[in-house]
This record gives structure tokens, sequence and C-alpha cells, in this order.
């Protein structure tokens, strides 16, 4: 099956390999299912059906002018299930796939959900108020919505070195790779770009984690410049009752690379409990 269609006839670009327990793969803002190819080339192998999609205005997925919002991602992500005919699968969401993890288990009740993994998540709130004062300023995302507006390619060069801890003292990822990340962000369409960007910085999960009642892994570089450790997934691990909690000392956002291995053996112990 290489595409499933949503309720409103947005057509899902879907790559599903191997059999086994179903382990669906969601991607990060800006990119694509490709991210998690490293993994599910590991998941294959060892017994596990590994279903990646593009989100809806990424990758090869098709591009309609709304549905960016929390609430229809996760009946997307719900459509995957369904139509994929997976059977109590774990669902991994990076970056802000981890919106589309919680806001499934607490608008479909967690239905057939086995286990979720939360890597590098953008839990459970970005924006700073007064009620949550680790969040980021608004005007922040407005100044990325700007850059983005104003010369898309320029702005993702500099934040995907940002992503995977690129300096002028360590190059934890290639030059080609860095340049494929941002070609396969430039696939998104602008619209679904700036849309997503809002809702991931500005969608309150904090009321929804209490809800999660499957075992979840939740994992997070402790020198994430993205999405900060701090105002992010430590919050998130102390609000999910069965939740397991690694941070990885020293890794970036992007650690589906930088620490591909590692993230690797970790989703296989984790399945396998």
């Amino acid at each position: 099956m290489s595409k499933i269609i949503t309720a409103d006839q947005t057509e899902l670009y879907v790559k599903d390999w191997g059999t086994g327990q179903p382990v669906i793969l969601i991607h990060g803002w800006p990119l694509s299912s490709d991210s998690w190819d490293d993994q599910a080339m590991a998941l294959a192998p060892a017994g596990y059906r590994a279903i990646a999609y593009d989100r809806r205005g990424f990758g090869r997925s098709t591009q309609p002018w709304s549905g960016y919002d929390y609430d229809t991602l996760a009946d997307d992500l719900a459509a995957v299930i369904n139509q994929t005919g997976a059977k109590d699968p774990l669902i991994v969401g990076f970056s802000m796939g981890g919106g589309e993890v919680a806001r499934y288990l607490s608008r479909h009740n967690g239905k057939s959900v086995a286990k979720a993994v939360l890597v590098s998540a953008s839990l459970p709130f970005r924006l700073k108020t007064s009620d949550n004062l680790l969040g980021a300023e608004q005007a922040a995302f407005d100044k990325t919505a700007q850059a983005i507006n104003d010369d898309r390619p320029k702005f993702l060069a500099g934040f995907f070195e940002k992503f995977f801890g690129v300096t002028a003292e360590s190059q934890s990822v290639s030059p080609q790779l860095l340049e494929w990340t941002r070609s396969v962000s430039m696939q998104a369409s602008l619209k679904a770009t700036l849309d997503c960007a809002k809702s991931f910085t500005t969608t309150d999960f904090r009321g929804e984690l209490a809800t999660i009642k499957v075992p979840t892994l939740i994992v997070h570089g402790t020198d994430d410049k993205i999405v900060p450790i701090d105002a992010s997934s430590r919050l998130t691990a102390k609000g999910i009752a069965q939740s397991t909690w690694l941070e990885y000392e020293g890794a970036p956002h992007g650690l589906f690379a930088t620490h591909k291995e590692r993230l690797t053996t970790d989703l296989l112990d984790f399945l396998k409990r």
C-alpha cells in the first residue's frame, strides 16, 4: 500500500515494510517519512512491520490548503492505523509528531495502541504564558515565520545546523545529510510548513498527558536547541504515569541521525518488553 485516503480526501504517502507487530513512525517538522529509514531498516528484519507516512502537506502526500491542526492530524493517524489494518501498534512520534501521538491517544481514547514512543517531542506546550514560564516567546515564533516567508531555503540551512548540533567545532552529521534534509523540507508546501509550525508552537497538551495510559518511552537529548529538554520532555515524563525516561547526554534535536544506533537499540528494547 502506497497511499491512504483521509476523511477530507487528502492522500497520504505510506511506506509499509516487513511483517509482525506494527510500528507506526511519525516524522517531525519539516521533514518526511524518509527521516525514519534507518530505524525502519532495523525494525523490519527484527520481525516488526514498520509503517511510516508523510504528513499531509509534506513529502509525497498531497498538499491541501487546510487541515494542519492537531485534531485533523490525529484523525489522519487514525486513518493510517485503520486502512493499513495495523493491530496493536506501537506509535512513535518525533518532535512535532509527538503531538499527533498525544492527540490521537486523547481524541481516539488510545484505540488499539499498545505502546507509545516520544522522541525529541515538542510536548507539552511550547509557548511562554503566565503559567508556562519555560516556554518560548511568541515573538521568537513570529520571527521564524517571517524568515520562512522571506527566504525558506536560507532559513532551513541555518535551522538544520542547529537541529543536528553542527558547529565550527563539531560536525555531527555530514554536509550531504544537511543538504538532503533541506531538500526534503522544500518538498513541503509553504502553507503546510507555516501552519504546522503554528500548531506545534501554540497547542497546549498539558491537560492531555494524564490521558496517556499506555507504556510510553520518552527520549530527548540534553543539548537540544530546537526543543529544550527542560521545557519539554522532562515535564512530559512527569505527566505520563507509565513512562520510561531516557536522556541522551549531549545529544541535539535530530538524534534519529546523530544517535541513530542508540535510538534504534532503545526502540527495539522497548518493543521487546
